[in-house]
């Protein structure tokens, strides 16, 4: 059997205004931005710069039960991890364009990290993994 996760869905308040955030300021790929009209609704789907893994479907919140959540899917832990191979050129950037670093860098046994929201308050880490020797 094979298997593997796609798509992760991050709700969001506004589609257009996710986009501003991830593809505009963080640099992220837009994959694909279909409308769907029986649900009124757009498949907005975004990657990180080179990634071929698992992509962010945005879902824009349909209900004042799903807005609730827009910010905090993970009840205010960290909830997406943005691995990349040059943490100080990412955090340098990220910085410059705006992004609110919740928590300073710091060397960890596993690699560098540090946390970050975005526009919403999602909590995110960026963190480069430590060669193993």
């Amino acid at each position: 059997m094979r298997q593997r996760i796609t798509h992760v869905a991050l709700v969001v308040r506004d589609y257009d205004e996710a986009l501003a955030f991830y593809v505009g300021k963080l640099g992220f790929t837009l994959v694909e931005d279909t409308y769907q009209p029986a649900q009124d609704k757009r498949w907005v789907v975004i990657a990180p710069p080179g990634s071929t893994g698992t992509t962010l479907l945005l879902a824009r919140a349909a209900t004042p039960e799903q807005a609730r959540f827009v910010g905090d899917q993970a009840g205010g832990r960290v909830f997406l991890f943005l691995e990349t191979d040059d943490f100080w050129r990412d955090h340098a950037a990220m910085t410059a364009a705006g992004v609110r670093f919740v928590r300073p860098p710091s060397e960890e046994p596993y690699g560098t990290v540090a946390v970050w929201e975005d526009l919403y308050g999602t909590r995110w880490d960026l963190v480069q993994r430590r060669e193993r020797a």
